[in-house]
């Protein structure tokens, strides 16, 4: 990939590394950059040897959201024009939160407004110490709207209403607290940590792993009924009787590694 390019992506075993390019520019996000992490994530999806996405920053920033540059070149445009170009954000955010691998965030800087997006859309993230959030639009006027959903099911809806509105500057140990990251670790720690989870997430069985996702996405929030339980027994069901599972059952029984896990 050119050096210039705003998305650098890398394979790296089972791993796909997705790394937002223009440190310059504190990862803020533009058409550009929108275009390629989509299209990264849904390539990613469909590669039958990627096992997890993994996604963090160049430079010191994770991501400042939406490049301010950007935004007021699309003020001079139409409704339409506007409409048309917050969907190509909206869908960069529900393609990573709707692909069937496990995709984490190495959160190892500032992850501001759009960025917060980034980082609530992933399924697991990881800051370093330092890094502060902040979900900033009011401050210039704009609202959280495309990323509003995702922020809201990863924070809690009381703790959205507040920083949606007061739009203030919280630091690592803030986002722990409110369930937006999972750990924070030292800066210099984070890369470590974050493909050691990697590595684990790859040791399970990949068929289980996007099952156990989808479990997630359609089972939050719904009544425990009789629908939703049998759902659950036929999806246990189908499950049990697959090569998948029975080669994992007999790995177990047999003490020896499952055919999946990497080697190293």
């Amino acid at each position: 990939m050119p050096m210039n390019a705003p998305l650098d992506v890398v394979r790296d075993g089972a791993i796909a590394r997705l790394t937002l390019n223009r440190p310059d520019m504190r990862n803020a996000f533009d058409e550009t950059l929108i275009a390629a992490l989509t299209d990264a994530v849904r390539q990613a999806a469909q590669d039958p040897d990627v096992r997890v996405l993994l996604l963090t920053g160049a430079g010191k920033a994770f991501c400042a959201g939406g490049d301010l540059n950007w935004m007021r070149k699309m003020a001079t445009h139409t409704q339409a024009d506007n409409r048309e170009d917050a969907s190509r954000l909206a869908d960069m955010l529900h393609a990573i939160w709707a692909c069937p691998k496990p995709v984490v965030a190495s959160v190892n800087g500032d992850a501001y407004a759009g960025g917060m997006g980034l980082v609530a859309a992933c399924d697991i993230a990881i800051a370093a110490d330092g890094a502060h959030f902040c979900l900033s639009e009011t401050r210039v006027g704009l609202l959280p709207a495309t990323i509003s959903p995702y922020v809201i099911r990863a924070m809690g809806e009381r703790a959205a209403n507040r920083y949606f509105l007061t739009a203030e500057r919280f630091d690592a140990a803030t986002a722990k607290s409110l369930g937006l990251v999972h750990d924070v670790v030292p800066a210099d720690g984070l890369q470590q940590a974050a493909d050691a989870l990697c590595r684990t997430l790859c040791a399970n069985g990949p068929d289980a792993v996007k099952a156990s996702k989808r479990l997630v996405r359609d089972f939050a929030g719904k009544p425990i009924d009789a629908a939703l339980i049998a759902d659950t027994v036929e999806r246990i069901a189908a499950c049990r009787a697959t090569d998948e599972a029975r080669e994992g059952v007999a790995a177990f029984l047999e003490k020896r590694e499952p055919s999946w896990r990497p080697l190293s």
